[in-house]
């Protein structure tokens, strides 16, 4: 169901920028964008309203833009540029690190810029600022490096939580706090669970499956089992409940050990450290040991040390710094002893059986209150659990069930590539949103971010729709259903089980990118129909002369009206639509009739009042196709070098020799009439088109077919004459869709622009038809040119196209 996850990266190489369509915010001037990257300096992000210059470096850029620079005068310093002056030099903040690939997140919140580093997006914040003049602007994010070449990888735009202004809090009147305050801040604001840990079963008698015995057979002091197990050597049975007779062993030596287990963290006089030695050897607890030994061995060295009187404090080194509140990080547990003892069921005080699979699991009640508040719950409140190790489970994937177990005993996730991984995936996460894990619910996240396609969004959509925690990820499936439309809607029906609500945000999504409104029209029929297979508006038709829409919508009759309003009917073509004013759908449901209507006469007449020029149905989608603008006469923008470049892979080859595109002319092929002349970056002094007949009249035309596979909305287009002075005046510029029906996009009568060899001529085309896509355009003559001796051929030696490019 998802991808295979992808393993390569993006290299960003020196000076360069690499700017993709998806890095985009959701809002101007609000968003978030996670990565990796790997680099020995200077990772570089930039943002701007519009997409940028590859050669963003080298290019000065003059438009308002942010610039975030990692690591920069060799990774020394925190950058910060607005619009190329540096506002922010800092030291030593969010440096990069060149022996592996690191998670950083850059948020921008109406100029609040937060960096933060780690797997989990506003969390870990080490630097902010406050522009004073915010650039609310700033849309797409910019990929960029220095001089060394920068790795990217897992690249994400984010929409901002709910509780963005959890960041604003760490500011206090523009300037960005210590980045101590700043933890401390974010701390205050988790919630108990956020906190729960070992800690809170040290010395507790809840879920304690053994005591020990000190002071003399005075004391008793409750443990566990398997965390002891886990981190040393201890003399317990596989009884129900142990006793460990300690003599000549005082409190205060057993509650050190014990806290330094459960916690990772003791401290003791230092009269009795040598007695905390010994008790860590015994019970094999080497962390433990080793420090009390080099403490002893720097008390020999230096007896000064103690002189103060205070408790000597012995801290586990903990490899992962920034997982020390994960269990089992942070703590002197023998993370690989710890596995084994789950997998082997020792020391167990639960059966779990899932209901249609049996006893799947044999874990251990402690680790999973640790984890969970339900599980924690479930054996600590009185409930049958309580007393007994007999757990049931029902709607549980038992493969899921395994993994998040696995999860609890390593805090990492063991779940492989496999065929099955997405419906995994999505079931653990499901799993741990059910359980509160919520360490595991945000790897399962970013996973499924990481993962995310358009063959798995829609079935990730159905799945996740429903939980309220799980906003971020729906937002970004909405956002990648719909910018994949075409495809999510018809390489499968599974979209039509999507709730109302979901549906309409996809359909209504600023970013929604389709071929056409007809395949939005489509969709709007199969959902509401509920359609088993893939069919277009004409098969809903034929059904209608035989039936009522209440028959055929059923329940989601109620839907129709308000969904078709988000269909943008102006521009669909205009036979469509003459199709769509006859059909039966038109005659049956009023709200369609009224809507193709609007649509007829806005393309038809180009009635449209001015309130409804501003309306979102007659405004083009733009994200549909890319735009390809024209600059100015002559200039390397237009479709047809696009093509030459194999559409921005390669070195520009004439697109006719490459085969991307075809030219015809209306007389056969020549010396003079030659087709790749047209597109050629050569000036040619001879190059004309001769006449022909068709219908009965004399004309001569020139066409470019740009593939089966691309449509052009075409707003621009650019002729340049020949070195003849047979300069044409009145001539059409047409489009076309199969290249037999021709719609003329520009009308030119006696049209004087051309009037010296080898000029440029350049017109913009407006109106209902720039919004068409066409696959065919040509340029024909229709009246004599100013050459009184042949007047009849088209004499130019090149042509350009401009528009929205699909």
């Amino acid at each position: 169901m998802v991808e295979e996850k992808e393993k390569k990266f993006l290299t960003v190489a020196p000076f360069q920028c690499a700017w993709r369509k998806d890095l985009k915010f959701r809002e101007a001037g609000r968003g978030c964008v996670a990565f990796d990257a790997f680099a020995h300096n200077d990772v570089t992000l930039v943002f701007r309203e519009n997409v940028g210059s590859q050669h963003y470096h080298y290019k000065r850029d003059n438009s308002p833009h942010y610039t975030v620079i990692l690591g920069s005068h060799r990774n020394r310093r925190l950058k910060i540029e607005v619009d190329g002056k540096t506002v922010v030099d800092a030291e030593g903040i969010g440096l990069c690190c060149s022996s592996a690939f690191q998670s950083y997140w850059i948020c921008i919140y109406d100029g609040l810029i937060s960096v933060g580093k780690g797997r989990y997006p506003f969390q870990n914040l080490v630097f902010q600022w406050l522009d004073s003049n915010p650039n609310c602007t700033v849309q797409y994010v910019g990929l960029s490096s220095w001089d060394k070449h920068v790795g990217y990888r897992n690249v994400n735009v984010l929409p901002l939580p709910h509780n963005h202004m959890l960041l604003w809090k760490q500011v206090d009147s523009g300037e960005h706090g210590d980045r101590e305050d700043c933890e401390v801040e974010l701390e205050d604001e988790r919630t108990d669970d956020d906190k729960w840990g070992l800690e809170n079963y040290l010395e507790s008698w809840e879920l304690a499956d053994m005591f020990f015995v000190v002071d003399n057979g005075e004391r008793l002091v409750p443990a566990h089992k398997v965390i002891l197990q886990a981190s040393g050597t201890f003399p317990v049975s596989f009884s129900s409940e142990d006793v460990v007779m300690l003599q000549d062993v005082i409190y205060p030596i057993l509650h050190a050990l014990l806290q330094f287990i459960y916690t990772g963290y003791t401290q003791i006089s230092e009269s009795q450290l040598g007695a905390l030695w010994a008790l860590s050897l015994q019970f094999k607890v080497m962390p433990l040991a080793k420090l009390c030994e080099e403490t002893v061995e720097r008390f020999k060295l230096n007896k000064k040390l103690f002189d103060s009187g205070k408790n000597v404090e012995l801290l586990f080194p903990n490899s992962r710094p920034h997982s020390c509140t994960t269990f089992p990080f942070g703590l002197p547990i023998n993370v690989q002893k710890l596995k084994k003892l789950h997998s082997a069921g020792e020391y167990s005080d639960a059966n779990i059986y899932v209901e249609g699979y049996g006893l799947v699991a044999r874990p251990h009640k402690v680790i999973l209150s640790l984890w969970s508040v339900p599980f924690a719950k479930m054996f600590t409140n009185g409930m049958t659990e309580s007393s007994s190790s007999e757990v049931y489970l029902s709607d549980v994937s038992p493969a899921a069930f395994m993994i998040m177990l696995d999860f609890m005993y390593s805090g990492e996730i063991s779940l492989e590539d496999t065929l099955d991984f997405g419906s995994l995936l999505l079931q653990l996460l499901l799993l741990a949103d059910k359980y509160g894990i919520s360490l595991l619910y945000q790897e399962c996240c970013r996973t499924l971010l990481e993962c995310l396609s358009e063959d798995s969004v829609c079935s990730i959509l159905l799945a996740v729709s429903s939980i309220p925690t799980c906003k971020l990820i729906e937002e970004t499936c909405e956002r990648k259903f719909a910018m994949h439309f075409d495809y999510c809607t018809t390489a499968s029906c599974d979209f039509i089980w999507l709730d109302k609500k979901t549906f309409s945000s996809i359909i209504q999504h600023q970013d929604l990118t389709v071929t056409s409104e007809e395949r939005v029209l489509n969709a709007i029929l199969m959902w509401c129909m509920r359609a088993r297979e893939l069919f277009g508006w004409e098969m809903v038709d034929q059904l209608m002369e035989n039936s009522t829409p209440d028959l055929i919508f059923k329940e989601r009759l109620q839907y129709l009206n308000d969904l078709l309003a988000f269909v943008r009917f102006p521009l669909l073509p205009y036979l469509l639509l003459k199709k769509l004013g006859q059909s039966n759908l038109s005659k049956h449901v009023k709200s369609f009739d009224n809507l193709v209507s609007e649509g007829f006469n806005y393309v038809e007449y180009g009635l449209a009042s001015a309130e409804s020029d501003r309306k979102i149905r007659f405004q083009h989608r733009r994200s549909s196709y890319k735009e390809l603008q024209y600059i100015c006469d002559g200039d390397s923008n237009g479709v047809l070098y696009f093509a030459g470049t194999s559409y921005g892979e390669h070195q520009w080859v004439n697109p006719v020799l490459a085969k991307r595109i075809s030219i015809t002319a209306s007389s056969p092929t020549s010396r003079h009439t030659d087709p790749k002349a047209l597109v050629s970056r050569t000036y040619q002094g001879t190059s004309f088109a001769g006449p022909r007949m068709e219908n009965g009249n004399k004309c001569a035309w020139w066409m470019v077919d740009i593939g089966k596979d691309h449509q052009l909305m075409c707003n621009y287009y650019t002729l340049r004459q020949d070195g003849s002075r047979a300069y044409i005046r009145f001539w059409n510029f047409q489009g076309s869709s199969d290249g037999n029906s021709w719609t003329n996009l520009r009308l030119h009568e006696d049209d004087q622009t051309i009037c010296k060899p080898g000029q440029f001529g350049s017109w913009p085309v407006t109106g209902p038809n720039s919004l068409l896509p066409f696959r065919f355009f040509r340029v024909v003559l229709t009246g004599r040119t100013t050459d009184t001796s042949d007047p009849w051929n088209l004499c130019i030696c090149f042509l350009e196209l401009y528009g929205f490019f699909r």
